[in-house]
């Protein structure tokens, strides 16, 4: 809204003219929820901590976690925050996409603040029961992408990575695949939440990417140039993308080992429900199994590992998910969050490399 308030200068006073380009306002998106993770962090610790908002640890995983016990959980608001203020201020209004896309990243960031507050009200690691959690979600996700799928002129035909000319309409049975998506996204993002700075950087590489994504799929000629579907107003999620990155990037200060706070639910729900959102307005669905590679090998990990044990009794892993398989091998946690992020980079790398492999 304030875009819009300026851009309306531009008559008068040509400068303003430069409110009109999507990636320039992506830019001060980035920096306004940076600013507001960055300023407003300290505070809101001092706050959780006042209101005694400490983790509660699980008594079977590793050792090493018990000391964790105490430290503030729910910085998650501190994020939403940001991406919320970052998106108001630098988006076009006028474009639906993007209210529907922070109206699902708020609700999925409801339960999860629900399930944290709940874990610490009854001050151990158990918050909603798992059936309510998930269909809570789904009942989010479902709202948001029936929303989007009643769109005059929504595509609901899907884009295949490397095969420009495979698009298969699923017709009314795209909003369920989009709820898959998206609700899939959060559980993913919410199961690797397990080490310092694990998640959020890969959030935060995912979150640069679909910048990139969301702006040229809103770009008629870039999106005609690379042979993907031109998405009318998706553009205007690259500065809802930048701030998610801005608002990441300012959490982490704060986040990185040792942590001085953690996301909790509130947190990685949302971030995991927003990638998954993004990924479904800019026809970006599959791709989003490669740039969250990082998600769902956590998630996998944690299939696998239930799935052997209940058919033979056996365990794949030492923990699941995997960041605790290598803990428990005996690597130094940083080790294991470096290297996680260093993956979620390459595969970035690889999923932007599906705009020209096809």
């Amino acid at each position: 809204m304030l875009y819009r308030f300026l851009y309306a200068l531009h008559d008068t006073y040509g400068v303003f003219n430069v409110f009109r380009y999507i990636t320039f306002r992506a830019v001060l998106g980035m920096l306004t929820a940076l600013l507001i993770a960055l300023v407003l962090g300290p505070a809101v610790i001092r706050g959780l901590k006042r209101l005694r908002v400490g983790q509660s640890v699980r008594g079977d995983g590793p050792e090493r976690h018990l000391q964790k016990e105490g430290t503030p959980t729910m910085g998650g608001v501190l994020i939403l925050l940001g991406v919320a203020v970052g998106t108001v201020a630098w988006a076009d209004p006028a474009e639906p996409s993007v209210w529907l896309v922070l109206l699902v990243t708020l609700g999925f960031g409801a339960v999860g603040f629900a399930d944290d507050y709940l874990k610490v009200v009854r001050r151990n690691s158990h918050g909603l029961s798992a059936r309510v959690k998930f269909w809570s979600l789904v009942a989010v996700a479902a709202v948001g992408c029936g929303a989007l799928w009643a769109m005059p002129g929504f595509d609901t035909r899907l884009a295949v990575p490397f095969f420009k000319n495979l698009r298969p309409d699923l017709g009314a049975l795209y909003v369920p695949f989009a709820v898959f998506v998206v609700v899939g996204a959060g559980n993913a993002v919410n199961l690797t939440d397990g080490l310092d700075g694990l998640a959020i950087g890969p959030v935060i590489t995912a979150s640069l990417t679909y910048l990139v994504f969301t702006y040229a799929a809103g770009h008629a000629r870039i999106a005609e140039y690379l042979q993907i579907p031109y998405v009318p107003g998706a553009g205007e999620l690259a500065v809802f993308c930048g701030a998610m990155a801005g608002a990441a990037l300012g959490f982490l200060w704060y986040n990185a080992y040792p942590a001085q706070v953690f996301m909790g639910d509130v947190g990685s729900l949302s971030l995991g429900g927003a990638l998954g959102m993004a990924a479904v307005v800019s026809k970006f669905e599959f791709v989003l199994a490669v740039v969250g590679g990082v998600f769902v090998l956590e998630t996998l990990s944690v299939v696998l590992q239930v799935a052997s044990y209940k058919t033979r009794r056996k365990r794949i892993f030492r923990m699941a998910p995997i960041h605790h398989h290598f803990e428990l091998k005996g690597w130094a946690e940083p080790k294991i969050i470096v290297r996680f992020w260093i993956i979620s980079i390459i595969l970035a790398l690889l999923g932007l490399a599906t705009l020209k492999l096809r």
